[in-house]
């Protein structure tokens, strides 16, 4: 019987035909790549049924600091595409960061938005992040769902290489279940990707988008309970193996080899769990067949689950156990205490040690006591007198027989680098894109847990889409900078940071190589960088070209960034 849904996963624009450097965007709190407005998550062959809908052109025009409802303060828009646009927010109520979708009250897909955003806030499954308010007002629809500033993307995760089998396992058992409670209820995903799956601290997997995000794209299918098993077996299958199981490169993963089908987890990459991988291809869209036998396909969420709960219960692994060093006998201990005489041997008696004779208690002999004292005070006394008299006697004849040697001055000492106050800080953006100007200050005002961070980049080390980014420092007055100590939020391969020397706060050729007094590259959290040859300027430029990876944290996506904290000059 066909089935028809309008749940899906998040809001990919799926086209088709990435390169893999932009597979391997990561994605925001929100699935989608805020650098050139596509989604993150990347292309998925359109397959059962599933149909787009036409969108408007243009989204809702708002601002970081716009309230809804008098408690919903917007700060960062994440996503702006297809006539709906995304925000991290702050609920000031709760005191709590949301995310928030908006999109007008005459938007097409509006009431399928509100509709789906309130069927997935009945299901109430705390397996999937939970859609919190879906409100139509001052014509606007805007849906308040969860922020997890502690989860992970699977993006990332599988970006750092394969899973553990009992990883593995834990993943596709939490979200084949799931997913088999939503569609109890009527709800479908159709597009579980990567960058839809979340891994909390605790290790647990949570799923986002659910109906909402399909919603917003006009996405649905006749088939839904198969498109999900299908995407669940496919997830799976990249767990196991670090590629996509299609031909498409897509999140960040390389597809198969074109022309040769679905191969076998185990023959794309050996040591791959057995059982695990039969269950990925069962799942995918390949009638159940496998290197080893024919089981039946995995048509459902429910078929899935049932088929995880019967393999066999894969364990964690062991703790790795550090033998502790061997035991090194003191002075103390030497001999065979506490160890049994060697077979054949005579056991030597044990001696007791001697007493020391008790010391002089009496009167007599305190009173000797006293007196050899002074007698040794007075002999070091009257010898340290002799030998005094006969040195100055040798130095006086000494003097009259040579010329004593002119005396130098007292070397100079080596000044240490004393510290330079910061009168005023300001982003850098040549081309006319701050990255988080109003965090400036943050980055010299003595506090290490505040920071001025980037945004997330789809493509790196080196930022491709613009020359760079950074900060140009105001010194108060024309100082010779000698060192600058700089704390990152991100270590991790790689970030390439460099000093210019420049004229002014407002500079807009800041970058020229003629200035350039300092410069390295880090895989750590904190660098120092020594001026060899001391430069005296007033206005110093802190620019950086190459950031690392890092994953989802702190209301930022998963990419390539980069945060600076506690800045030092000394001169």
């Amino acid at each position: 019987m066909a089935e028809r849904s309008t749940a899906a996963v998040d809001v990919a624009d799926n086209s088709g035909d990435q390169p893999l450097a932009a597979d391997a965007a990561k994605a925001t709190a929100d699935g989608v790549d805020t650098q050139n407005g596509r989604a993150a998550d990347e292309p998925m062959p359109e397959k059962d049924g599933e149909r787009r809908s036409a969108a408007p052109a243009a989204a809702p025009e708002l601002h970081s600091g716009h309230k809804l409802a008098r408690r919903y303060r917007l700060e960062e828009c994440v996503t702006r595409l297809d006539g709906f646009s995304s925000w991290r927010a702050m609920d000031e109520k709760l005191r709590r960061a949301v995310g928030v979708h908006l999109l007008p009250a005459d938007h097409p897909r509006a009431r399928t938005v509100l509709a789906a955003a309130r069927s997935s806030a009945l299901l109430g499954d705390p397996r999937f992040v939970q859609v919190l308010d879906a409100v139509e007002e001052n014509d606007l629809v805007y849906v308040v769902h969860e922020w997890l500033p502690d989860a992970t993307e699977l993006t990332a995760v599988l970006a750092a290489g394969t899973l553990e089998p009992h990883e593995a396992y834990q993943l596709v058992s939490q979200v084949s279940q799931a997913m088999a409670a939503a569609h109890r209820e009527g709800l479908a995903h159709l597009r579980l990707t990567p960058s839809a799956i979340l891994r909390t601290s605790t290790g647990q997997y949570r799923i986002r988008g659910l109906a909402v995000n399909a919603a917003l794209r006009g996405i649905t299918s006749d088939t839904p309970q198969r498109a999900d098993t299908e995407a669940i077996g496919a997830l799976l299958y990249a767990a196991l193996t670090q590629r996509w199981p299609y031909e498409n490169d897509a999140y960040g993963l390389r597809g198969l080899p074109k022309g040769v089908g679905l191969l076998a987890p185990d023959q794309v990459r050996a040591g791959v769990h057995r059982g695990l991988g039969e269950l990925a291809m069962r799942a995918l869209a390949n009638d159940g067949a496998t290197a080893s036998r024919q089981e039946p396909a995995c048509t459902t969420p429910e078929e899935l689950a049932k088929a995880v709960a019967a393999m066999p219960r894969i364990k964690p692994p062991e703790p790795a156990f550090t033998a502790p060093p061997e035991y090194q006998h003191t002075t103390y201990q030497q001999g065979s205490y506490g160890r049994p005489a060697p077979v054949g041997m005579p056991t030597a008696p044990i001696s007791m040690p001697v007493p020391p004779p008790p010391p002089l208690q009496s009167r007599t002999g305190r009173a000797l006591k006293w007196g050899v004292a002074a007698l040794l005070i007075a002999a070091l006394g009257l010898g340290s007198w002799q030998l005094a008299d006969a040195l100055l006697d040798h130095g006086k004849q000494n003097n009259s027989e040579t010329t004593q040697p002119q005396q130098q001055g007292p070397a100079p000492e080596k000044k240490e680098p004393a510290p330079l106050s910061i009168r005023d800080a300001k982003e850098y953006a040549p081309d006319g894109v701050p990255q988080n100007a109003a965090d400036v200050d943050k980055t010299y005002d003595g506090d290490t847990s505040s920071y001025w961070r980037t945004k997330s980049f789809s493509d790196g080390p080196k930022i491709i889409i613009k020359a760079g980014v950074g900060i140009i420092y105001d010194l108060g007055s024309e100082q010779e900078v000698k060192e600058v100590s700089i704390g990152l939020r991100h270590p991790g391969d790689h970030t390439t940071l460099s000093l210019y020397a420049t004229d002014s706060l407002t500079a807009k050729d800041a970058v020229d190589p003629k200035k350039k007094i300092a410069g390295t590259s880090t895989k750590d959290s904190s660098v120092k960088l020594t001026v060899q040859k001391p430069v005296k300027t007033r206005y110093v430029l802190l620019w950086i070209t190459e950031m690392p990876y890092a994953g989802y944290d702190n209301f930022s996506g998963a990419g390539y960034k980069q945060g600076i904290t506690d800045v030092k000059f000394k001169g």
